[in-house]
């Protein structure tokens, strides 16, 4: 467990918690209110459904002839375009509008299975570690792999 957390307030921007994604080189955030309680969770996802609402997407297959190859990078280059258009316009909206309410947490007296089948169950890579409403760890995957590796070793050397 990660005891060391980066959290984004409530009434944060999707920029602020996009920027703090982006320095941070995670892929979600807790979200807490103005007391530290945990309210949800924004991730990378959440953040890119609010492009996804203003950007219409190609229905139909397109394959590419040699000539039409060329011209790939330049439609790229127009989508990201769009993209950061959309994004700008965007900027003001609150992580509250666009995070994601309901959290699985552990506790920190959990057994690590209860973290593990919670992850699986719900394809969660991490976990807030909540006591009391609020953040006292992150538990990621890595984590749990990591305990497994140590005990198994304990055991071993233990014979």
């Amino acid at each position: 467990m990660n005891r060391d957390v980066v959290t984004v307030k409530h009434n944060d921007t999707i920029r602020d918690a996009a920027l703090l994604l982006k320095d941070k080189e995670i892929s979600g955030l807790p979200v807490v209110d103005d007391r530290d309680r945990l309210v949800g969770i924004i991730s990378e996802a959440d953040i890119l459904s609010t492009l996804e609402e203003d950007v219409e997407f190609p229905r139909d297959l397109w394959l590419p002839n040699p000539f039409e190859l060329v011209e790939i990078p330049i439609r790229t280059a127009l989508d990201w375009k769009k993209y950061r258009e959309i994004l700008n316009e965007k900027k003001e909206v609150s992580v509250n509008e666009v995070m994601t309410k309901k959290v699985y947490t552990v506790g920190p007296d959990d057994e690590i299975y209860r973290a593990a089948n919670l992850m699986s169950k719900h394809k969660i890579n991490r976990l807030p570690v909540v006591d009391d409403d609020e953040v006292v760890g992150i538990l990621a995957r890595e984590d749990i792999i990591d305990s497994i590796v140590k005990k198994r070793r304990e055991e071993t050397d233990s014979k």
